[in-house]
């Protein structure tokens, strides 16, 4: 049972909850997921835990050893390998939700260029599903709600827009990175970015 968690300039409980979350990667050292510290706990407590990169972001301390009274502790690194059968994505695709297709576009229209928060962007279908377009990384962008209203359901090049990058498909490394931006650590970032795809926008 934990009994105290050191973490710099944690102090409140909001701090608290905002301590990074884990990447977790296989024996093979590809990433697989992130994790909460209290998993990352438990992972090192059951020894799956085989090597770790990165700087130690929370020591946790334990209970007292009725044997000699010493007190267990953990140093949780920002990223650690786990032992055990190398697994891969259930899927090749990672799922598209509208945080990693803005993500994935920098909150960037990609008809207008302006650059905007998650809450004034829309996912627009380049081609409309009502025309036959499918919900898909290669025929979604992100689009401010000003330009997605003005193409309603036409084609861009019905409507005089045009594309400002083309859609694609993420790499999982690189979903990890979207679907974690606001709380991904530099040493996680510099991980996952070598596995990035060559068109990643991340790169850039």
């Amino acid at each position: 049972m934990l009994t105290e968690v050191e973490a710099a300039n944690v102090a409140t409980v909001d701090e608290y909850r905002r301590i990074p979350r884990i990447l977790r990667l296989n024996v093979a050292g590809q990433p697989v997921d992130w994790v909460s510290w209290q998993e990352a706990v438990c992972l090192y407590a059951r020894e799956i835990v085989i090597w770790t990169l990165g700087d130690p972001v929370l020591h946790i301390r334990g209970g007292h050893s009725r044997l000699d009274s010493t007190q267990s502790a953990i140093d949780i690194h920002s990223i650690i390998a786990c032992n055990g059968r190398v697994v891969f994505p259930s899927v090749s695709v990672p799922p598209l939700t509208n945080q990693a297709l803005f993500g994935r576009d920098r909150n960037t229209c990609l008809y207008c260029g302006g650059h905007f928060s998650d809450a004034d962007l829309t996912r627009d279908h380049v081609a409309p599903t009502s025309r036959g377009g499918r919900d898909t990384w290669h025929n979604c962008v992100a689009a401010c709600r000003r330009c997605n209203h003005y193409k309603g359901n036409r084609l861009p090049d019905e409507c005089g827009l045009q594309l400002l990058a083309l859609p694609y498909v993420p790499n999982f490394s690189e979903y990890l990175a979207l679907i974690n931006s606001g709380r991904i650590l530099g040493d996680q970032m510099d991980f996952l970015k070598k596995s990035f795809g060559a068109n990643s926008r991340l790169l850039h």
